[in-house]
């Protein structure tokens, strides 16, 4: 065990306090479901079943894992490969040393939280039995403790316990999983076929710890950062913050508690003040009150500002001493569902506004790094979440077919700026809330959880569940069923008692006459996607708030298609089950996400998804590659747009489940996809993009979403032949902060010019639209643009581009295209590569083993440049980084071959 010198408890590291985490020398040993049946019925004594251990076959673990993780680690088992972790007992065990508590101290066994049903032992006594993979327990085992202490966990199969009937029956039934799951508190994700088949999470997957506690301890401690006198609507500069504090306090030692002060420090200064005392009941004390913070901080999305955090910390004044309690960080800000106070979400679905200012959410459904041990290292969330930011992504969801998440996770959302959609974990089952036993269950998560979130400023919308009612309205029945008294009283009552300001939206997706119309309340949007839609049912649509939309099957790069057909990858075309092991697919459907894609590749690129697939596997790949990440940000800027219905869209997912082309735009290693910069591009808080309006021309956004005024340079150039510049026109760009502003192409060039080739006169006068925002370095005489303005080293802040007769798919030799690439700068493993072109560069991808680029699957625009920095992954060490060479090569959609990336180091 690794000791630390303080104690977790409630959000709380209380001084004096110490924590052992019971990490080493675990094992698990698998069994028969039935080998502790008794040859006289029922199961055998437990003293008997715990002295049989011996006879299993143990196994090395990790402990916070799963059994799953520990049989990959043994080569027992490979991803992939099918195998069902819910058929068998799994066995898990350690042992620790660890005195008895001394007098006034109190010795705690913490356990996060086991999967899914299952008994813990110390010393051979039993001292837990849980049916809740989302339950965290707190023992008190001072008195069983020895100096070497055996601990032993059972987790029973649950595949007998879901063949059990049990009462009351459902009213409604679900192909997404086995119906028995809405009995049992586990985790769907890894028991529903089609896009999450396995493997099953089973075991501690949560830390367990032992917990010395010593003087006072935190029994729970609730705090509420408001500002005040705001309601969340109107644009705030500055306020006085309010932090609001209920502390509950229990003595070890007998002595009195004499004082309590919340002590705030951070960005706005150090403030304290004295909590009044109370009388909790016989043993505990009650310390409540406010402090006031002139003029605070706020706290913002990254997008939009600053993500302004306060440190917390307690003085407790107890029997003459001093304890310190360190409560972590808060952060100041309003928040509400739209700008008007009778906004419905139910009708209007979200418009967030945070400290008064209107907020575009855009992200993803977020997928743990770990969803095979489920508990990857704050290294691996950061990382993780990091990729969400540099996507420009404000908010991401955890969806009710997953599992909570942990503190740590948290406290990065608040660190990084990233809003949350948290659900509860609840989906498409009819759960029965009506027994008293499962009902008591899921008010103690419930509550424990809400304990947790409601004191991160990034939590804004708590969601009842996933597609419930939806699912009851598809098979024809009434959708209120649905709701019921978990998500429609339960639920919305412990979130007022817990005074969360977060925004309570009992099922996603729901409003409307039928929850799965997307123009009202919140939508499950795949109008473009899983139905085939074309893209300008985006806009036909009027989605009012996307929580999931746009899942394609999207393809990684060479190296994750290596990682799933290391020999051939070219078997894609024959589907290779392992290949298509990680194709999502909707349950009892006769197609999968290849065929959306397909239909798309068809679609845009005009090509034979089949015919291509068989005579050349590696250009069906590159174009699959390109095709779901255009459809995705050409949806997405449809969306941004400022006269768009649309407050925001979180895509399915973020990252995949297991290696292959799913619904990630990370791949299962952490790359990022092509698709990834795609939708980088898309969401940038400052960025240009296009929108087709058919007969309306061309109109060209930008949005600055910074807290800063933009000054800038709107560049629109038209090219012939993918080379010939026949127009162009420049606007100085001046946009306040939080803003956006639109133009149509035509009003900036001054005449028409058909340049949508809406009209169709004749052939088109441009193949090729490319609008610029540049960082504005004035004009030359004239109001011409510089000799230099296309060279975009160094200038370019966003650019898009639009192909009014199609795309260049057409491939040109390397000499004809002049596609060059240098190495400018290379230090430190991190390089900057420039990409110049005389022609048009279409789809330009990097090919550099060991080094990522930081921008890729972009087009360069004739006679342009774009300069790109590369970097090692984030685990590569300063060895290997100083070692990395930047050697590889770039292709581009429309060049035949690839070319040589130029040695250029200094």
């Amino acid at each position: 065990m690794a000791g630390v010198d303080v104690e977790k408890a409630g959000g709380v590291d209380v001084d004096a306090h110490e924590r052992d985490r019971i990490d080493v020398g675990w094992e698990v040993a698998s069994c028969p479901a039935d080998a502790h049946a008794s040859p006289r019925g029922g199961e055998l004594p437990e003293r008997e079943a715990l002295e049989r251990l011996d006879e299993l076959e143990w196994l090395p673990a990790a402990v916070p894992g799963t059994a799953a993780a520990a049989m990959r680690r043994a080569g027992r088992w490979r991803e992939g490969e099918p195998h069902d972790f819910d058929a068998e007992d799994w066995w898990f065990r350690t042992t620790f040393d660890a005195a008895k508590a001394d007098a006034g101290e109190q010795v705690v066994l913490a356990i996060g939280g086991i999967a899914t049903r299952s008994e813990v032992f110390l010393n051979r006594s039993k001292v837990l039995k849980s049916e809740s993979m989302f339950e965290s327990h707190r023992i008190d085992v001072g008195h069983l403790l020895r100096e070497t202490n055996e601990l032993v966990i059972r987790c029973h199969a649950l595949r007998p316990l879901l063949k059990q009937r049990r009462k009351p029956r459902a009213r409604w039934r679900t192909k997404l999983v086995d119906g028995g799951l809405r009995f049992h508190r586990t985790m769907l994700l890894g028991r529903a076929p089609g896009f999450a088949p396995g493997p099953a999470a089973v075991g501690p997957w949560r830390p367990i710890e032992v917990v010395r506690k010593r003087i006072v301890t935190v029994e729970s401690l609730k705090l509420r950062a408001t500002v005040d006198g705001a309601d969340g609507r109107e644009e705030m500069s500055d306020g006085d913050g309010l932090l609001c504090a209920e502390v509950l306090l229990q003595p070890l030692d007998g002595a009195p508690i004499e004082s309590v002060e919340l002590h705030l420090s951070g960005p706005s200064g150090a403030h304290s003040a004295s909590l009044a005392l109370s009388a909790a009941d016989a043993s505990c004390v009650r310390a409540d009150g406010a402090l006031r913070v002139p003029a605070v901080a706020l706290w913002w999305p990254h997008t939009h500002g600053q993500p302004d955090l306060h440190y917390v910390r307690l003085h407790i004044g107890v029997g003459g001493r001093t304890v310190e309690a360190d409560a972590g960080r808060v952060g100041f800000r309003t928040l509400a569902p739209g700008a008007d106070p009778d906004h419905e979400v139910a009708v209007d679905g979200l418009q967030l506004h945070v400290n008064g200012v209107s907020i575009f959410a855009r992200g993803a459904v977020w997928v743990t790094p770990d969803p095979i041990g489920l508990a990857p290292d704050r290294e691996s969330l950061r990382a993780a979440l990091q990729r969400a930011v540099d996507a420009g992504m404000n908010m991401l969801r955890i969806p009710g077919t997953a599992a909570y998440e942990s503190t740590e996770f948290h406290e990065l959302c608040d660190e990084l700026g990233l809003l949350l959609w948290q659900d509860f974990m609840f989906a498409n089952l009819d759960y029965p809330i009506a027994d008293e036993n499962f009902r008591a269950t899921v008010e103690a998560e419930a509550r424990a959880q809400l304990a947790e979130l409601c004191r991160h400023p990034s939590l804004a919308v708590l969601c009842g569940n996933s597609e419930i009612e939806q699912q009851v309205g598809m098979l024809g029945l009434d959708p209120a069923l649905g709701r019921g008294g978990l998500f429609g009283e339960l639920l919305p009552r412990l979130i007022a008692q817990a005074r969360s300001n977060a925004i309570y939206v009992p099922s996603a997706p729901c409003g409307g006459a039928l929850p799965f119309r997307p123009g009202e309340g919140i939508a499950n949007y795949y109008g473009v996607g899983g139905y085939r839609r074309p893209i300008e049912d985006a806009r036909r649509s009027e989605v009012k708030f996307a929580a999931e939309c746009l899942a394609f099957s999207n393809v990684p790069d060479e190296a994750g298609v290596r990682a799933v057909l290391p020999d051939d990858s070219s078997a894609v075309v024959i589907d290779q089950p392992a290949w298509k092991a990680g194709v999502p697919r909707d349950a009892g459907a006769d197609w999968d996400f290849e065929d959306v894609r397909d239909h798309y590749l068809k679609l845009l690129f005009d090509v034979d998804p089949d015919e291509l697939r068989s005579v050349d596997p590696e250009r069906y790949l590159e174009l699959s590659r390109a095709v779901t990440g255009e459809v995705m940000a050409a949806v997405l800027g449809e969306w941004r747009r400022e006269r768009s219905p649309c407050g925001g869209a979180l895509l399915l997912w973020m990252s995949d489940l297991a290696p292959g082309a799913g619904w990630g735009i990370v791949d299962r290693s952490g790359a990022p996809k092509p698709a990834y910069h795609h939708v980088r591009r898309a969401l940038s808080p400052v960025a240009v993009w296009m929108v087709d309006e058919g007969l309306g021309g061309i109109r060209v956004h930008v949005a600055n979403d910074r807290q800063t005024p933009l000054t800038a340079r709107l560049r629109v150039s038209l090219y012939r032949n993918g080379e010939q510049r026949v127009g162009e026109a420049i606007e100085q760009v001046e946009l306040p902060s939080r803003s956006a502003h639109d133009w149509d192409v035509e009003s900036l060039l001054g005449h028409f010019v058909d340049v949508g080739w809406a009209y169709r006169f004749g052939p088109p006068g441009q193949d090729v639209v490319v609008a610029s925002l540049e960082r504005d370095v004035g004009l030359a005489e004239g109001g011409e643009a510089p000799a230099d303005a296309r060279s975009g080293a160094g200038r370019i802040i966003s650019q898009a581009f639009h192909f009014p007769a199609g795309r260049p798919l057409r491939q040109e030799s390397a000499g004809d295209v002049s596609l060059e690439a240098t190495v400018r700068e290379a230090r430190d493993g991190v390089s900057r590569v420039a990409i110049a072109s005389r022609r048009l560069a279409y789809g330009v991808r990097l090919h550099v083993p060991g080094l990522r680029a930081e921008d890729d699957a972009f087009s360069v625009e004739p006679g342009g440049e774009r300069v790109v920095t590369l970097r090692p992954p984030e685990r590569m060490s300063l060895l290997e980084q100083a070692g990395a060479a930047p050697v590889g090569h770039v292709s581009a959609i429309n060049l035949a071959g690839r070319a040589a990336i130029a040695s250029g180091r200094k």
